[in-house]
């Protein structure tokens, strides 16, 4: 997905008048636009777990650490026990990782962990780098494990790409949600995980995000629309903001008076407020918005700097320092089977849920 070329956002006309201005059919990793970098789409359907925290299933058929197929609809990615993603690397960019169902046990490089989902997000500013782990424990040993989440990968400007590496939580029962209904009694949710809405103000992102610059006019909401039900999203501030709205759930929606199905990205016009309305499901969209950065990106791998050069410093840094080193025996640790939703940050302060 690319930026609307100059005529599709100039001056109205009869035609431009449709608040659609593009589309695109989703896969797993949803296609952005600046100052986003991609959306990773993960739903998995774990079965009960074995009571270490990995599925009671077999893995025959399976490519064990590199598994993405989707076999039987879930995932070991590039877990050889429990699924997840073992320790990796990150610098230049951020990651924000809303969990919508089930849990993921996070460590990093700086010594902190945490176990957060059921409707948390984390926000990770890399920075000049770190290393970390993201698990998916099966604590359910009767039941299905069901995993749904997105990772938003935030690009940060020049001037902090390796700031310090810092993470927020955001737990679900801080996170504003804003409830519309229409006059007919059907109802609207939205969940603000960033930019203000309808004086709803979001929570911090990390200091040294581009969300913490008011500039940014940037935007991270859920919406939940029940059938038939209409609501309006206002105007953005910023005349080159862009907005995106991704439906991934029910049997799609209208944008004015344009269809767009499930399992579709649209750029919409945020010049102006655009009224959605619901199909014959629940529906559900992300909604990601910002004003773009517009700076130049270099990225290979889990590096995303501004030249080729930088990510050439990236990999001579990582090789030489590890970032801080890894300070877990295992690496892809987790917090065990009975452990709480908590937050233990690298300076020693915890947070339980």
């Amino acid at each position: 997905m690319s930026t609307p070329d100059e005529e599709t956002t100039g001056p109205a006309t009869a035609i431009e008048a449709d608040p659609v201005l593009q589309e695109v059919a989703l896969g797993t990793q949803w296609p952005t636009i600046d100052p986003f970098l991609f959306c990773a789409h993960h739903l998995d359907h774990y079965p009960e777990g074995d009571g270490d925290l990995g599925p009671a299933a077999t893995f025959e058929g399976r490519e064990i650490g590199q598994d993405f197929a989707g076999k039987d609809g879930w995932n070991m990615y590039h877990g050889d026990h429990v699924p997840g993603f073992p320790q990796h690397p990150h610098r230049g960019f951020e990651t924000v990782t809303v969990v919508r169902q089930g849990l993921i046990d996070h460590s990093d490089s700086l010594g902190a962990t945490a176990r957060f989902g059921r409707g948390d997000a984390q926000w990770l500013t890399a920075g000049a780098g770190v290393v970390h782990s993201e698990m998916f424990p099966l604590v359910d040993a009767e039941g299905p494990n069901p995993l749904h989440l997105f990772q938003i990968w935030l690009n940060l400007p020049a001037a902090d790409k390796l700031v310090d590496p810092y993470f927020t939580m955001l737990w679900s029962e801080d996170i504003p949600k804003v409830v519309r209904t229409d006059d007919r009694g059907r109802t609207t949710t939205v969940t603000v995980y960033a930019g203000a809405l309808e004086g709803a103000a979001p929570l911090a992102p990390p200091p040294n995000s581009w969300a913490a610059r008011p500039e940014s006019d940037l935007a991270i909401w859920h919406l939940e629309i029940e059938p038939d039900a209409t609501s309006t999203l206002p105007a953005a501030a910023g005349a080159d903001t862009v907005r995106v709205l991704y439906v991934f759930d029910g049997d799609g929606i209208t944008v004015g008076d344009h269809p767009v199905g499930n399992g579709t990205g649209a750029v919409v016009r945020c010049d102006a407020p655009v009224t959605i309305t619901g199909g014959g499901q629940t529906a559900a969209v992300l909604v990601l918005q910002g004003r773009p950065i517009g700076e130049p990106v270099a990225r290979y791998g889990p590096f995303v700097m501004n030249t080729e050069q930088e990510i050439r410093q990236a990999f001579d840094d990582y090789n030489r320092t590890q970032f801080g080193g890894w300070p877990w025996d295992d690496d892809a640790p987790n917090h065990g089977p009975v452990q709480g939703r908590f937050a233990k940050h690298a300076d020693g302060r915890i947070e339980e849920r």
